[in-house]
């Protein structure tokens, strides 16, 4: 009998509990926001929102996502991460796809990034019921089985590109968002039934039991305390919040610039993400396992850093051609995405996987709690920001991440904390070496 050697899918099928339960239900992410996705700002311009409107729109999400994510680590604990994960999910996915669905201007699309912003409360909570119960030395290997489930979603981008084409974009994108609607409803409820309450939130339901919301904010300071001496949960922090930014201004504009400067149609957009999708999928089973499995994560991390800003700069240089996108416009579109899936893909994994090596296993919902809202409120201007530039020049917003990818070059070669043990063969990653006692490292 042939004995499975990929570190992933030995990982995959050893999954039990809520590892499994999270991992196994992520592609149903990508079978409903993941196929409307390609299409969010698009659908917004044709319907008379503004470049610097929709930049304000992101950054406001991301105001909003601050103060959910603030109060994300006191929910969490008082209502359990399965809990949580279940109520929040249909706050912050299942009534702003209502909403979105039947958009009209500007303010519809306010009020559904509103309570979208309920996501980080969720966020939270999910990943502590992701990686609670699963062994520290496997999370980098789950983390990259949860960016795999959401992008198997490529699979299914020619039904949003048959249904741009054949209802046109409007009537096509509303359809799209009423079956995110009800798939996400049904993802919901699968997680809820298939997980239970991790150990951890156990002891700290118990412990937040009678304690009211604002006696645990004002535990905060002693959390902060755990953050602001821990030198690893620093560096982290820098980590995602550049990682936070770059991935909001592509997430915001990269569908427009192609759509409005380089002339790709509506329908052809979704095939873009779908083949970057592909391509991330390729690389979490061959190359980044290969550049990730050993002691050391400084290298792939400033690999990653530096192949991301090679496909960013690409972007920002092809030529805008007169009308329709021409032969030379898709190839050279095509070297962007291979670039991109690698360095956004390998740069999601570490960046997770850093924040969650550094924290204190004991405080671990309070101080994600803490670190999602500083990340998010270091990232939220370059919504606006970048909104400001596309209405300028639309290729002008990855000018601005191309600099923020040679900051992080600058921090990850010279500020690097390492969270493993130098000389551990036993435990590769060498977390036990460099978490003593579930501390935060680099206290």
């Amino acid at each position: 009998m042939s004995r499975v050697r990929n570190p992933m899918i030995v990982t995959l099928l050893g999954l039990r509990g809520n590892g499994r339960a999270s991992v196994y239900t992520e592609p149903l992410w990508g079978l409903s926001m993941q196929l409307v996705l390609p299409y969010a700002s698009v659908f917004m311009l044709a319907l008379g929102v503004r470049d610097a409107e929709i930049g304000l729109l992101a950054t406001i999400s991301m105001l909003s996502q601050v103060v959910f994510g603030l109060l994300s680590g006191v929910i969490t604990d008082k209502l359990g991460r399965r809990m949580t994960t279940a109520l929040f999910d249909i706050v912050a996915w299942s009534i702003p796809c209502f909403i979105w669905a039947f958009a009209q201007n500007f303010w519809w699309f306010l009020a559904a990034s509103l309570i979208n912003g309920a996501w980080q409360v969720t966020q939270n909570s999910w990943d502590c019921l992701l990686v609670e119960d699963v062994d520290r030395a496997e999370i980098p290997k789950v983390y990259s089985l949860v960016k795999v489930a959401a992008e198997f979603s490529a699979l299914f981008a020619p039904i949003a590109a048959f249904l741009v084409s054949s209802l046109g974009l409007e009537l096509a994108v509303r359809i799209l968002y009423l079956n995110a609607f009800f798939i996400m409803s049904v993802k919901i409820w699968l997680l809820y039934r298939y997980t239970t309450e991790t150990a951890t939130g156990r002891i700290r339901m118990e412990q937040t039991r009678g304690v009211s919301i604002w006696r645990s904010l004002a535990e905060y300071r002693g959390v902060l305390g755990l953050i602001v001496h821990s030198k690893g949960t620093i560096f982290s922090l820098a980590i995602a919040a550049i990682v936070g930014a770059v991935a909001l201004v592509n997430a915001t504009f990269w569908q427009v610039v192609i759509n409005q400067r380089l002339g790709v149609p509506d329908a052809l957009l979704p095939f873009f993400p779908m083949v970057r999708s592909l391509l991330s999928v390729l690389f979490f089973f061959t190359l980044i396992p290969m550049l990730t499995h050993s002691r050391h994560l400084k290298a792939p991390t400033l690999i990653g850093f530096a192949v991301y800003l090679t496909g960013q700069l690409l972007l920002v240089g092809i030529p805008s051609p007169d009308g329709a996108a021409e032969v030379s416009t898709y190839a050279l579109l095509g070297v962007c995405l291979l670039l991109d899936a690698f360095g956004g893909g390998i740069l999601f994994m570490l960046a997770e996987s850093l924040v969650a090596l550094h924290v204190d296993r004991h405080e671990r919902s309070r101080v994600m709690a803490i670190q999602r809202t500083v990340v998010m409120l270091m990232t939220a201007p370059f919504g606006w920001i970048s909104g400001w530039l596309s209405g300028m020049d639309r290729s002008w917003p990855f000018l601005l991440t191309s600099a923020l990818l040679v900051l992080g070059l600058v921090v990850a070669g010279f500020l690097w904390v390492t969270t493993h043990g130098e000389h551990d063969d036993e435990d590769p990653l060498g977390i036990e070496d460099a978490v003593p006692g579930g501390g935060a490292p680099g206290a």
